[in-house]
Order: C-alpha cells, then sequence, then structure tokens
C-alpha cells in the first residue's frame, strides 16, 4: 500500500474541532457592569504644555505666533531643559504633509521632549453611544 490513509487523522481533527466549539465559550468571562453614562469634562492643559500647530502650507506656530525651524529647536532646547518636561501639544491640518509632522517631532524628540500628544477635534456628527453590556 503505497498511500496514506488519511482517515484516522480527519477523525482526531474533528473531535478536537467539536472540543475546542465547546470548550471555546467557557473560556471567555461575562462580567456584567452597568457603566456610568456621564461624560467627562475635557482634560485641562498642563501649566508645563507647549502648544505648536501647523497649518496645511507646513507654517509652525507656537501658541499664535509662526516661528522657523530654527527657531523651534531653540524652543525646543529651552523648553527640555526646564522642570518639569512640558508636554508638546500637536495640532496639524489633515491637509499638512506627513514629512513635516514627522520633522517637528523628530525636533522634539531630539530636544529631549519625549511627551508628544496629537490634539484632535470630535467629529460634528458624532452620536455617543452606550456601553455594551
Amino acid at each position: 500500500m503505497s498511500e496514506i490513509n488519511v482517515t484516522p487523522l480527519v477523525d482526531v481533527m474533528l473531535v478536537l474541532l467539536v472540543i475546542f466549539i465547546i470548550t471555546a465559550p467557557l473560556l471567555s468571562y461575562a462580567i456584567k457592569l452597568d457603566l456610568p453614562n456621564e461624560p467627562a469634562p475635557a482634560a485641562e492643559a498642563a501649566p508645563s504644555t507647549l502648544k505648536l500647530s501647523i497649518d496645511a502650507d507646513g507654517k509652525v506656530f507656537v501658541d499664535t505666533d509662526a516661528i522657523s525651524d530654527d527657531q523651534l529647536r531653540a524652543r525646543f532646547t529651552i523648553a527640555a531643559k526646564t522642570s518639569p518636561v512640558p508636554e508638546v501639544h500637536l495640532r496639524a491640518d489633515k491637509a499638512t504633509r506627513y514629512e513635516r509632522i514627522a520633522f517637528v517631532m523628530s525636533s522634539a524628540q531630539q530636544a529631549g521632549l519625549t511627551k508628544i500628544g496629537f490634539v484632535t477635534e470630535p467629529a460634528a456628527g458624532a452620536i455617543e453611544t452606550a456601553p455594551a453590556r
């Protein structure tokens, strides 16, 4: 007989499949929680926050002042020496080129600023949903 008999293999695989189908639901924990529906207030900016904005043309603004790349690096270096080290909150227009955002982020990291966050706006038609139960 030169052919391999696969019938025992198929039988074992079907038995294993049935065992996994039966035991899989038992492995998940179904803890029912009644979570609060109250919206949390918006987080206040920490006193040591560096707010950056990048417009669609790639111009960088600190608060409302436009600055050059050299001024940006100098400001990052000065900010990294303060205690506590401030967070960088980065707002970028959705049409901004990725390379410009990457440049700003890498400049901040090279200066020693490690806490970088992206600021977004909630969608205009966002619908609040109740948590799953």
